[in-house]
């Protein structure tokens, strides 16, 4: 009876909306309250402009105005809209938020002058709330506070999520919060650690809070002004890269500086569900587990092999050769893009192992990008399995990690994931050379868009902007930015002809 009442409600409802999949005023309205979370980041915006007494403080007004106005728009569009959400209403509202708030978010950067074309302004947004911390900006060092703090608060924000942090502060959502959490969440699969999603959102940015206060007093401790340190906190825990100084943080040339940059980028790109492991006092259970292992492995390889390059081939002493070689390596590693020295200059081999942190990335289920170790750790596991079943035939050997079998449905999906990946770098790689870019400038700024990384190579390295990419080639990235944040599928789904069709 319970099944053929709520199967003739579904009918009522699908009736409602013209047999649509797609419950377009629900979307309408959610995109219309996440304007006003965006609102409320621009009057901080303000705030900050206000404090330091510029000129910008009208300009974030003037937009936080013109958000405002559209969001009241969207919300008397969406009068009648039935409250529940589907799985396809959440990835339209994941992937439209991120394009919407990069398209209004860009206002301050554009009105204000601070940026000198559409192009430049939407890639610059889109860079930051992806986290990927590439620039356009070639002037950082004269920006204005309240612009340079709104560069870094989009990290802060895009580094959990849009959606995450609406869900966090805004108990409106209700029965979509799963629907819209899974569409943003990254990583293979989504443990719940509480039963209620808002719940286990707002523990998950207490933990977040609570890393960026930490580096933030830290940062001060070093010898950051508070401006700055809260800057470099909002990029640091967000895994973003931008700074506020043109030379990155090599600008305050201090190793403790450097370290604990080094170790707070790092942390941030664990698994966030192993910070609940060691609340609850289960410390070494949280590194008896494989994926942070494996990523802990790669960071410390990765660093010696390139402390000792440096140490030979660039006459580095061994304390700075192991500093500016873990730095580099955590930064990239954990697609965060903070520089202290140009990787361009060192031996062209280690060029290759930092492409490969590149593509490798951090943890599922945290603020890095790339592939993510879990899903390497899951292919490297089915090819040892592969090994064995030519060996033993009628084997049964499923794919475990940390003892715990993986759905065979999973492990494809994974393979899939990374072919499509490694694809899209492919298409992404022709585009930009058919461009004009340079052949090793095109792959990694491929790469570190989708991996939502920041420095590239070659022209586009740590030393340099990237404002001389064509405006074409800037739009292009964006959208692998995007597609990369979003872990593809999210994004790509809505090019499926049948995710539209009706039912």
């Amino acid at each position: 009876m319970e099944g053929f009442i709520a199967d003739t409600l579904y009918d009522q409802s699908m009736r409602k909306r013209k047999n649509s999949l797609i419950n377009t005023k629900i979307i309408i309205r959610v995109l219309g309250i996440l304007l006003f979370v965006e609102t409320a980041m621009f009057l901080l915006c303000a705030l900050v402009s206000w404090f330091y007494e510029e000129k910008e403080t009208l300009t974030f007004l003037q937009t936080a105005a013109i958000n405002t106005a559209v969001g009241i728009v969207l919300i008397l569009l969406s009068r009648g809209a039935e409250r529940k959400l589907t799985k396809r209403d959440g990835y339209c509202i994941a992937s439209l938020s991120w394009v919407l708030f990069s398209a209004f978010g860009m206002l301050p950067f554009y009105l204000s002058g601070s940026v000198d074309s559409i192009t430049n302004a939407f890639f610059e947004t889109m860079s930051g709330f992806t986290t990927t911390g590439a620039t356009i900006m070639d002037n950082i060092d004269s920006q204005p506070h309240g612009i340079l703090f709104w560069r870094s608060l989009t990290q802060w924000i895009g580094g959990l999520g849009i959606v995450c942090f609406a869900i966090a502060i805004l108990p409106i959502f209700n029965e979509g919060n799963m629907q819209l959490f899974s569409a943003e969440a990254t990583g293979v699969t989504h443990n719940k650690l509480h039963p209620k999603i808002s719940i286990m959102v707002k523990w998950i940015w207490g933990v977040y809070l609570m890393l960026t206060t930490s580096v933030t007093l830290l940062l001060y401790i070093g010898g950051m002004n508070w401006f700055d340190a809260v800057c470099h906190a909002f990029a640091t825990t967000a895994t973003g890269g931008y700074s506020t100084k043109q030379a990155s943080v090599a600008y305050w040339n201090s190793p403790f500086i450097e370290y604990v940059i080094s170790s707070f980028m790092i942390i941030s790109s664990f698994n966030f569900g192993l910070f609940y492991l060691i609340i609850k006092g289960k410390v070494s259970k949280m590194f008896r587990d494989e994926e942070l292992r494996w990523f802990l492995s790669s960071i410390f390889i990765l660093t010696g092999i390139i402390t000792v390059a440096l140490f030979i081939y660039n006459q580095y002493d061994i304390e700075t050769a192991f500093r500016k070689s873990l730095f580099q390596v955590a930064s990239i590693h954990t697609s965060c893009g903070f520089g202290t020295d140009d990787y361009c200059l060192w031996p062209p081999f280690t060029w290759v192992l930092l492409i490969f942190a590149m593509l490798a990335g951090g943890c599922t289920g945290s603020t890095a990008g790339g592939i993510k170790y879990m899903r390497l750790l899951m292919m490297v596991k089915g090819i040892r399995n592969s090994f064995r079943r030519m060996l033993h035939p009628n084997a049964v050997l499923p794919i475990r990690v940390d003892r715990q079998a993986i759905a065979s449905n999973t492990v494809l999906s994974v393979a899939f994931f990374i072919v499509l990946y490694m694809i899209i770098i492919l298409i992404g790689w022709i585009a930009l050379m058919f461009l004009g870019v340079g052949f090793e400038e095109s792959l990694s700024t491929v790469i570190s868009s989708i991996g939502n990384i920041g420095p590239g190579l070659g022209n586009f390295g740590p030393a340099y902007s990237w404002n001389a990419l064509p405006d074409a080639a800037k739009w292009i990235l964006s959208f692998l930015m995007l597609v990369g944040r979003l872990e593809m599928f999210c994004v790509l789904l809505l090019f499926y002809p049948s995710f539209w069709k009706n039912r």
